[in-house]
């Protein structure tokens, strides 16, 4: 895994057990816009391992560029694996987040914080 260039990388926990969420399939987008049509060309897919992590970069060095991404982090599954009665009723099936690349040479790293009845985001490191 180079570190030197731009890359993509997340990391899923569960805030409701204070766990990793692993099993999370995720997929990365690249957004395109010719003006009122926007496209979405799927880039890569992966699966969050026994840490909640990546193996590896959704996106590395010499691919990510300048553009406007989206994860889709499928939650539906791992959700249907856990007890509705410990969890309660799980609303979420795919939570898209969106960002923008403005530096192709720059770590993006997007966690994502779930539980049932919500999640959030933030910019890593």
């Amino acid at each position: 895994m180079s570190v030197d260039g731009g890359r993509i990388t997340t990391h899923v926990l569960d805030t409701s057990k204070g766990v990793p969420a692993a099993g999370v399939r995720i997929e990365l987008y690249a957004l395109h816009r010719d003006g009122e049509k926007e496209t979405k060309m799927k880039v890569a897919e992966s699966v969050t391992n026994g840490d909640g992590r990546l193996d590896a970069p959704l996106l590395d060095s010499g691919r990510l560029e300048q553009a406007v991404y989206e994860l889709q982090f499928n939650v539906e599954d791992y959700y249907a694996q856990q007890s509705l009665e410990e969890l309660g009723q799980a609303l979420w099936t795919v939570v898209p987040i969106r960002f923008a690349v403005s530096d192709a040479a720059s770590h993006y790293h997007i966690p994502l914080l779930i539980a049932p009845g919500g999640y959030s985001t933030y910019r890593g490191s």
